[in-house]
């Protein structure tokens, strides 16, 4: 049978790109370790199937080494204290769909007679925290109460896209890639990312995610649209990257979905209940976490008492994910 001459880096750097357990590829590759030897080359089907399993792009396959991959928008997501410099191919094909989407949107939009929106972009400095978040909940038409107000998260997401959508924000979500229900998104990959345009900007949520962190995720991407900025985002832990305007943006969308003056009244009020951080979370909608990283930025809790809700967080969220 006639074999295809593939290096055998670039079928490590496939394997290796695409995340996958290579003990599930050699169940459908079983000679997978000799390609990668190259003792032994694929036929050409082997290849093609190869590559659509890997989500490789086919043409890569015949090249003489690795391609150095970039994301196509700035990346700020961490782990721990350092940049991840990883991603999978399905967190770059869905910012490339979204990018092809928004060029179609844009060129719609102009030859309909569209005018720039005058928001975007419209912050290009570090200011007042405070400020900015009364400026887009202004524009969003949202008084300080608005999540207050509403009785489930659900409702809490819907009403923030909705107002984000009736200025011009074009606002997608989804928990696979496309279509396909065999390439989920990560939620600790990313939690979203923004495509600013004068026209068309673009916010993607990832539906993976709880609703609380959709908020969040959607209302820091809001900020990121005032900047003009670009970006894919996580905030693990609630840790920014270590990036001035990134850290601007965490600052403006918790002011945004959690005043301070508002936190600061209700403070004693929480303290008395048995869990406060959870009831906090469910007056203004968004995380426990959210509550005490705020509660530690204004100084209500110390550092101590914010990590190990941290360190009792994650390993409840590990439980219930088993």
């Amino acid at each position: 049978m006639t074999t295809v001459s593939v290096k055998p880096e670039v079928i490590r750097w496939a394997i290796d790109r695409s995340g996958l357990p290579t003990a599930e590829l050699l169940k459908k590759f079983p000679k997978l370790d000799e390609w990668q030897s190259g003792v032994r080359q694929p036929t050409f089907r082997q290849l093609e199937t190869f590559a659509r399993t890997t989500m490789t792009p086919f043409g890569v396959m015949f090249l003489d080494k690795p391609p150095v991959e970039k994301l196509p928008v700035p990346d700020f997501r961490t782990k721990g204290d350092k940049p991840v410099t990883a991603y999978s191919p399905n967190l770059i094909d869905s910012i490339q769909t979204m990018q092809q989407r928004q060029a179609w949107m844009r060129e719609w939009l102009i030859e309909e007679g569209a005018e720039p929106l005058d928001f975007v972009g419209s912050v290009d400095r570090i200011g007042n925290v405070k400020s900015l978040a009364q400026q887009i909940r202004q524009r969003l038409d949202l008084d300080a109460d608005w999540a207050e107000s509403l009785p489930s998260w659900q409702l809490a997401l819907q009403t923030l896209r909705k107002a984000a959508e009736r200025i011009g924000v074009i606002v997608f979500s989804n928990s696979v890639v496309g279509l396909n229900n065999h390439r989920p998104l990560d939620p600790e990959e990313f939690r979203g990312f923004v495509l600013c345009d004068q026209y068309a900007p673009v916010i993607f949520l990832n539906d993976g995610d709880t609703k609380s962190a959709r908020i969040f995720t959607l209302a820091h991407e809001l900020v990121h649209v005032w900047m003009g900025r670009d970006g894919v985002f996580n905030l693990d832990q609630m840790m920014p990257a270590n990036e001035e305007t990134e850290q601007f943006c965490n600052q403006v969308a918790a002011e945004f979905l959690v005043p301070a003056y508002k936190l600061t009244a209700r403070w004693g009020e929480a303290k008395a209940t048995k869990n406060p951080f959870q009831t906090i979370a469910g007056w203004f909608k968004v995380s426990p976490v959210v509550v005490a990283r705020r509660a530690l930025d204004l100084k209500l809790i110390t550092k101590p008492v914010f990590f190990r809700f941290l360190e009792q967080d994650r390993a409840d969220w590990l439980t219930r994910k088993v």
